[in-house]
């Protein structure tokens, strides 16, 4: 009667058929969408926190100053450059990215710029103005070419538009 009594247990048998189906398909997914998801990161810079306590500087102090308007580009000790009015497309990037390509040729030497935007500039104009100031393309023998403009870039409050019979001479 014993005999009967007794179970004869197997042992289960593990079905991971489906588990490795499951791998197959996601690890080639997972590997693909890798590669298309890329991070750029941009180093900047802080101003300094007091102008009182610099040295006079005698060199040129580039900005650029992102309005509702247009976008200025200016010496800090110089003063306005020039004002570049928004086209029908938005902000003239174009211009800045052309104008800076010409301070660049005469300053070869200067990497840093200053990129001031007043409170309501919304991050993806930021971005497109950091990548015009950063670098240009150029094309040179049917390949393009990206060349360095102004890689050191700091961020800061645009200064209140300056009622234009003002001197500028005289810091308000």
């Amino acid at each position: 009667m014993r005999s009967r009594l007794r179970h004869h247990h197997h042992e289960a048998e593990l079905n991971i058929t489906a588990f490795l189906n499951l791998m197959v398909i996601l690890i080639p997914f997972l590997l693909i969408t890798a590669a298309f998801s890329r991070f750029s990161i941009i180093e900047l810079y802080l101003p300094p926190a007091s102008e009182g306590t610099l040295q006079a500087i005698k060199e040129l102090q580039l900005e650029v100053i992102i309005r509702k308007q247009g976008l200025e580009v200016a010496d800090r000790e110089g003063g306005l450059i020039r004002r570049l009015n928004n086209t029908p497309e938005g902000y003239d990037l174009k211009g800045l990215n052309e104008l800076l390509v010409q301070i660049k040729v005469r300053f070869q030497d200067k990497r840093s710029i200053f990129i001031l935007s007043e409170p309501d500039t919304d991050y993806e104009t930021m971005v497109q103005v950091m990548d015009a100031v950063r670098m240009t393309e150029n094309v040179e023998a049917g390949s393009v070419i990206q060349y360095e403009l102004f890689p050191d870039i700091a961020l800061g409050d645009a200064p209140p538009i300056v009622n234009q019979t003002q001197d500028k001479g005289n810091p308000s």
